[in-house]
């Protein structure tokens, strides 16, 4: 439940998972998953030594990896944009989704903000809220017990779950409904686009406030 409340709310990864799923196909859509998966278990190395600590001891660090993060949306949007126009399907995978995906993930402002709160208190004994940082309203949803190996593997086993049923949903979804390729492309540029822009601009507002 933990891994599937983290990996299932709509987001850019998600975007970009539903993406590679319509347009390329199942193993694209997980190869992409799998992209975001491995920057998490980065994130989570990070947090062992200490990484993770750095970026929050310095806002600039952090505004430069949201700013990237913005930049890479609005990319990967333009990219999503051209799909649409390209026709459908592209037969076969063409292996950038394990990149595009890692490489956003890295920057994704949404993960980076997870590792620095509630990441790193997971591997401390004790209980975090996890959704209180992303918002007030949701301050006490979903309470757990940290410092367990139990609940890291149930992080990413829940991760896991989602990234191969959610691949294979929109697949089995688009086969029935042909112009559904096209419409989850069309959606997934402008989720990239609207979070690259407000990352953007958090990112511009920090250096601004730092001045």
């Amino acid at each position: 439940m933990f891994g599937l409340a983290l990996a299932a709310p709509p987001g850019p990864m998600n975007a970009i998972i539903a993406e590679e799923s319509v347009v390329r196909g199942w193993s694209s859509g997980f190869r992409a998953g799998l992209g975001a998966m491995t920057a998490d278990l980065c994130f989570l190395v990070g947090s062992l030594l200490g990484a993770v600590t750095f970026v929050r001891r310095f806002p600039a660090v952090r505004a430069i990896m949201v700013g990237a993060g913005g930049v890479l949306m609005l990319y990967f949007a333009y990219g999503a944009a051209r799909e649409v126009r390209g026709g459908f399907r592209a037969e076969g995978a063409d292996g950038k989704g394990f990149r595009k995906a890692f490489a956003l993930a890295l920057t994704n402002p949404y993960q980076v903000l997870f590792w620095l709160t509630v990441g790193v208190a997971l591997l401390n004994p004790g209980t975090v809220d996890v959704l209180e940082p992303l918002s007030a309203a949701l301050a006490g949803a979903l309470v757990v017990r940290t410092g367990s190996p139990a609940l890291l593997a149930g992080l990413f086993g829940g991760i896991v779950v989602w990234i191969t049923a959610f691949p294979a949903a929109l697949v089995a979804a688009e086969r029935r409904i042909e112009a559904l390729a096209p419409a989850v492309a069309g959606l997934s540029a402008l989720v990239l686009a609207g979070f690259g822009c407000y990352f953007l601009v958090d990112a511009a507002r920090a250096v601004a406030g730092a001045i």
